[in-house]
Order: structure tokens, then C-alpha cells, then sequence
């Protein structure tokens, strides 16, 4: 059936993606409202957003698991920022306090580097190291003592104390990783749990999955299968003409943005999100409800394209990327308190989606 994660923005300033909440925002109090909120209706956890200048994400994840009882914080994380082995015995200790619900997305991309005193800017270089920290981490997850002697990181007879929660059964943190750069996919291929896509048309997402697949023997892969997931805005109301109407609204508001904004954004986009600006050239809507527009006007990552519907037909969209082999999911559309609600007791009933799956 697969898993279903919300997103939580995790920002200092309101107004992420037109999210309408003032009053409060930025507090742990409005954060864990969201948090519970994904409880009540039905995800198994929700995406927190990273970035230098906002608040820091581990620490959300922390202080949101202490507040809730089967949310799974999936916490957004920077080779550079952490060091492998500090994450490692973090991260460990808390899935052992959560009882296994610590999911984490490794990121690779450039942000704002510098300012935290991460000074390897070569791209090829940045996934070499990403790498290194999968690797590692994982070990230090699953073995009683680790020595590692690489490019990037060494440790010497390290121990990770307390294991994470039922290490003693093979299980750890689910590692997810996006990107779709040839270096990202083999670091995915080699070493990820889940490689994420954003919402690309099912054509696309197929034709990754089984590059990925085969570059997975390819590299004599030695973990379990990789598993994919798809990160995407789905735009749900009452009725399809409702839907379609919003979502229009929605874009026109965007495109009355400053067009510097907006180039600014184009200019300085990874591949993965060149690949979905690109989307538009092919048409406003791709596959049966694939929106296109909002990348034309800096809608970026998740906000880029959107599925847009009634709960039957989001579901139904979501059902093809499903027959693919796609099994993670994590969702989202602003405002976040009400579209929680929204989309989890319109949509998440007709794909029969279960909050109480354990992390591998």
C-alpha cells in the first residue's frame, strides 16, 4: 500500500507557498500542531524542511517526536553540515526513544555552504562524500564497531551506543535520497533506501526506475532493493471543476510575483529541477492531471508541478505511479493545517494508506 508523508515547512518567516498562518508561526506549539494534526488524519509522518537560516531540523524532529505518538519525523540533512559519526549515534538515539520513527533524506545540493563552514563546493566531489556518509552511517548503525579509512571521513573502532530501535532485528533509520544527476543516481543505486523523484509524468518516473534498477546490479548493490518515492504537491477538492479552478487562481497569483524572482530561480536550478521546468514545453497538463504551469512562475521542487483533482482522481493518478514500483509518498499543498485535513481524509482513504508501518 505504501507509506504517506505529509511536509511540514519548518521556516523562520510565514507565507511558505502561500501558507496562511501568522499568528504563532515559527513556535514549537504551532509546529506540533501541524504534527498532530498528521497524526489525526491519517499520514505516517511528515518531511521537515531544511535549509542554513532556518530553524535547525534535527532538533524540530526531536522536539516533534517528544510531542506525538506515531509521527515520524523524515529529517532533512547535510553531508558537511554533520559529520557521519555524530549523526549516527544522533540519529540512533532518537529512533531508541521514538521506538523506530526516524526517517531521514540525505541532501547533497549547495546551501548556502559557506556560512556553516562546509567548504567543498565541487559537485562531483559533494556526491563522492555523500557516499562516504551513507555508507558509514549505516555501519555504524548495524555493526558493534566500525573502522573507516576514506577520502572524506576516518573513524577508529567506533561504537554507536544506543543502536537505533530494533537493530537487533536488522532494522535502521530508512535513508532517503533525491537527485537525478547521473553522480546522484549512482550514490542512490549504491547506497540509498529510497530514491525520491519530484513529480514528473509516469513516462519519466518509469524510465528512471528501471535505469536505477539496473545500475543497482550494475555496482553489485549489496543492500536490500532500492525503493522509490515521489515528492509532489496534490492540489484536492470536492470535484474536478473545483480543483482545476484553484489550482488556475493559485498560478495566477504566482505570476503576478516579481519576474525577477522568478528568473532568479530559473538560473540557478539542479538538474532534477531543470528536468520539471522543462515539463512545460510539453504542455500544461501531462498524463491525466500532471499541472505544469506553476514552474513557469518559481513554483520549485514539490511546488513545481501538481496533481490537481477530486480525491478519485488524484488517487487514480497516484495508483499508475503506484504500478510502477513507486511505494513512498509525501505530499503537501498550502495551506498546510487545512490541507492536512483536507487531503488526508479526501484522499488517503481511497489508496488504503496505513500509519503503522515500522522503519526498516
Amino acid at each position: 500500500m505504501g507509506e504517506y508523508l505529509w511536509y511540514i515547512p519548518n521556516t523562520v518567516e510565514p507565507g511558505h507557498r502561500g501558507d496562511d498562518t501568522v499568528d504563532g508561526y515559527g513556535t514549537l506549539d504551532h509546529s506540533t500542531e501541524l504534527a498532530r494534526a498528521v497524526e489525526d488524519h491519517g499520514w505516517a509522518g511528515a518531511l521537515l524542511g531544511t535549509g542554513w537560516g532556518r530553524p535547525d531540523t534535527f532538533t524540530v524532529a526531536a522536539s516533534l517526536a517528544a510531542r506525538t505518538t506515531t509521527f515520524k519525523p523524515l529529517i532533512a540533512i547535510r553531508p558537511g553540515y554533520w559529520h557521519p559519526a555524530n549523526f549516527a549515534s544522533a540519529s540512533a538515539t532518537l529512533d531508541r526513544l521514538s521506538r523506530g520513527r526516524v526517517l531521514v533524506n540525505i541532501v547533497s545540493g549547495l546551501d548556502d555552504a559557506a556560512s556553516y563552514g562546509d567548504g567543498e563546493f565541487d559537485q562531483s566531489r559533494r556526491y563522492d562524500r555523500t557516499l562516504e556518509f551513507l555508507r558509514l552511517v549505516r555501519r555504524l548503525w548495524t555493526e558493534e564497531e566500525v573502522s573507516f579509512h576514506g577520502e572524506h571521513y576516518r573513524v577508529d573502532n567506533s561504537r554507536v551506543r544506543p543502536r537505533p530501535w530494533g537493530a537487533e532485528h536488522g532494522h535502521h533509520p530508512r535513508l532517503y535520497f533525491g537527485g537525478a544527476s547521473p553522480a546522484a543516481e549512482r550514490v542512490a543505486a549504491r547506497e540509498a533506501d529510497v530514491q525520491l523523484f519530484w513529480g514528473e509524468p509516469l513516462d519519466g518516473v518509469a524510465e528512471r526506475i528501471d535505469r536505477l534498477r539496473a545500475l543497482s546490479e550494475s555496482l553489485g548493490r549489496t543492500h536490500r532493493p532500492l525503493e522509490f518515492g515521489l515528492r509532489v504537491t496534490t492540489l484536492v477538492r470536492d470535484t474536478s471543476e473545483e480543483a482545476w479552478r484553484a489550482a488556475e487562481e493559485k498560478v495566477s497569483r504566482m505570476a503576478r510575483a516579481d519576474p525577477r524572482v522568478q528568473e532568479a530561480f530559473r538560473r540557478r536550478t539542479a538538474v532534477g529541477q531543470q528536468r520539471l521546468l522543462d515539463l512545460a514545453d510539453r504542455g500544461d497538463v501531462l498524463d491525466s492531471c500532471l499541472y505544469t504551469a506553476p514552474g513557469r512562475y518559481g513554483g520549485g521542487g514539490a511546488g513545481t508541478t501538481w496533481l490537481v483533482g477530486s480525491a478519485r482522481e488524484v488517487a487514480d493518478a497516484l495508483d499508475k505511479y503506484r504500478a510502477l514500483g513507486v511505494t513512498h509518498f509525501v505530499l503537501s499543498d498550502t495551506p498546510y493545517k487545512r490541507e492536512i485535513a483536507r487531503v488526508g481524509d479526501s484522499l488517503l482513504p481511497l489508496l488504503g494508506a496505513t500509519s503503522t508501518e515500522v522503519p526498516v
